[in-house]
């Protein structure tokens, strides 16, 4: 199963340039969840 896995996880040729980016984007959807701590801190947990 995991040499499964590890195909999938390898970018095309074509595409090995954007290797950096691809390897930050899962990181956004927890800079939103941290962004919600910070903006209801800022509102007083209303």
């Amino acid at each position: 199963m995991l040499i499964l896995f590890n195909t999938f996880a390898e970018l095309p040729e074509a595409y090995k340039a954007f290797a950096p980016t691809v390897d930050v984007l899962p990181l956004i959807p927890l800079f939103f969840f941290l962004l919600v701590f910070v903006w209801q801190a800022a509102v007083g947990f209303k």
